[in-house]
């Protein structure tokens, strides 16, 4: 999203310049077609150039959005963040929703977003939808393998795992209880093989991903929190349809019953209870598949919605200059009240320390199996968590 808006900002004329959090490499490049025409710079790099608007795309960088010059500054939020930590993670929490009192001009992809800026902050944020790739997501026989006909729909899971509001393993659980013979999994996980999982296709370029999509017949995504998720509406244009927790952003185009099945978040037997039917009701799977098509048919390409952020640009940088003066003060302060209370939590709780110490250690660790798959581990994240509570 932010690769396709800054490139079309940049064929308008735009000097555009990218802060990035990892320098892009080649495997970078070859994953977005239009990376290669940007102009990155690392984030934390110092540049002494004045810049007519700096937009911040993630709370870390509203955090820091001062290490760039400029008179005027944006944040385009994408979710409200605050809700990817857990509940006891308290003063980080904090920290991040204190970057929504912070006096730029805002723009969102979300009209739940929208809302909640203006209820809880008083912001006017401007919507702008997120677009498709026409040109890459539609309905087509060019796949990696044909529909199934004559056997069992096939079944795809899309996600990372690792990540705890991802619910991604959970999902493939119920894909093998709801009695799926043929599932596909999508990610963006370094890993080559997954338990109960026929094929994997793992951190493959974005223009391939339609040759899985039009491979499968439904999408299975359990995400408990989401801004405005883009793997069922890339699926719709496709010629599939999806089954979805009623998680935040999924109303922008997910209609019950219409083009998917939207399940009650946590009602697992539900989600199980659809699987199940979807594998046994052509009848019922086609008819989604259909509405589905009907809602890709309608929503914008990336072309109108990079025109309708050029739009919200041009009111950006003919804003009021932002307060410096009373953005640094809300950003210190966040940083002294997430300092004091992360302490005294600390404090209360030592056990946490000791968690942390042994997730370095684990950030060390390769990739390995036991058991086939009970416990595996890469770098950061503990998979083994997501098999044991679900």
């Amino acid at each position: 999203m932010i690769l396709q808006h800054a490139w079309y900002l940049h064929s308008l004329g735009h000097d555009v310049t990218l802060a990035v959090q990892e320098p892009f490499t080649a495997d970078t490049l070859k994953w977005h077609d239009k990376a290669s025409s940007l102009k990155c710079v690392f984030f934390g790099e110092k540049t002494d150039e004045e810049f007519d608007l700096v937009i911040v795309t993630w709370w870390k960088t509203a955090l820091e959005m001062f290490w760039y010059s400029a008179k005027r500054y944006a944040y385009f939020v994408q979710s409200i963040e605050s809700k990817f930590y857990p509940d006891d993670e308290v003063p980080l929490k904090k920290l991040v929703d204190a970057t929504y009192q912070l006096p730029v001009t805002y723009v969102t992809e979300a009209s739940w977003i929208k809302y909640y800026l203006k209820e809880n902050y008083s912001h006017h944020a401007s919507l702008v939808l997120n677009g498709i790739r026409k040109d890459i997501y539609y309905e087509s026989n060019n796949c990696f393998a044909p529909r199934p006909v004559e056997t069992q729909p096939r079944v795809l899971i899309e996600g990372h795992l690792g990540v705890s509001f991802k619910n991604t393993a959970l999902a493939i659980k119920a894909a093998k209880k709801a009695g799926a013979k043929d599932v596909w999994m999508l990610t963006g996980t370094p890993i080559q093989k997954v338990p109960y999982v026929n094929r994997v296709f793992s951190k493959i370029p974005a223009n391939m991903t339609q040759l899985v999509y039009r491979s499968c017949d439904f999408l299975v995504k359990l995400s408990t929190v989401e801004g405005m998720f883009g793997p069922p509406l890339e699926l719709f244009h496709c010629g599939g349809t999806a089954v979805v927790y009623n998680v935040s952003g999924h109303d922008e185009y997910i209609e019950n019953h219409k083009n998917g099945i939207v399940i009650e978040r946590g009602d697992i037997a539900g989600v199980i209870a659809t699987i199940r039917r979807l594998l046994g009701d052509r009848d019922l799977l086609d008819y989604l598949k259909e509405g589905a098509l009907l809602t890709a048919a309608k929503w914008p390409s990336w072309q109108q919605s990079s025109e309708a952020f050029a739009q919200w640009t041009g009111i950006a940088l003919n804003s009021a200059e932002t307060d410096r003066d009373l953005a640094l003060k809300i950003i210190t302060k966040a940083w002294a009240d997430y300092d004091a209370n992360e302490k005294q939590r600390l404090a209360e709780n030592p056990s946490i320390e000791r968690n942390r110490m042994l997730e370095a250690r684990m950030q060390k660790m390769p990739i390995c199996f036991h058991d086939g798959y009970k416990t595996f581990v890469h770098r950061k994240e503990v998979y083994l968590r997501d098999w044991q509570t679900h």
